[in-house]
């Protein structure tokens, strides 16, 4: 009897952990398609002026989600920190992006270039930072919502 109970636990948790290990991939994929068309929009746009609003619309956007999120109860310590260094991140771009807090502006020849950089920045930031699905997917509702 301990050995069916066993095995039906067994089952029971492999049942429950490719479901979560699922919502993880898709919520970092959501993250990942919503900066991917953030960027096609910019290369898309057909002035500089246009672009810079996109991005800068974008990064305020995403540290508005974040702030929002980080100032949920359910949300672990983990991620909070997680979740203000990528805030931090989001901030230096659109600094840069800007030529603000000691900055050098991005040219207005460099837009496709830099939206594409912070693409891979926040793909890379995905990797070193984890954070969990639940707060990836909030990211992305909120960014829809927004």
């Amino acid at each position: 009897m301990k050995k069916v109970l066993l095995f039906l636990t067994a089952i029971g948790l492999a049942g429950f952990v490719n479901p979560l290990k699922a919502q993880l991939t898709d919520g970092h994929e959501a993250l990942k398609k919503h900066v991917n068309s953030v960027v096609e929009e910019v290369e898309s746009a057909e002035t500089a002026e246009q672009k810079r609003v996109i991005l800068n619309e974008s990064l305020e956007d995403m540290m508005t989600a974040v702030d929002k999120i980080n100032s949920k109860p359910s949300v672990s310590n983990s991620d909070k920190k997680n979740l203000g260094e990528f805030k931090k991140m989001l901030t230096d771009r659109r600094n840069e992006l800007n030529g603000t807090d000691g900055f050098k502006r991005v040219s207005n020849g460099q837009l496709n270039d830099y939206a594409n950089f912070i693409q891979q920045d926040i793909e890379q930031a995905d990797t070193v930072l984890t954070i969990s699905a639940t707060t990836a997917l909030l990211i992305v509702i909120i960014l829809l919502l927004l």
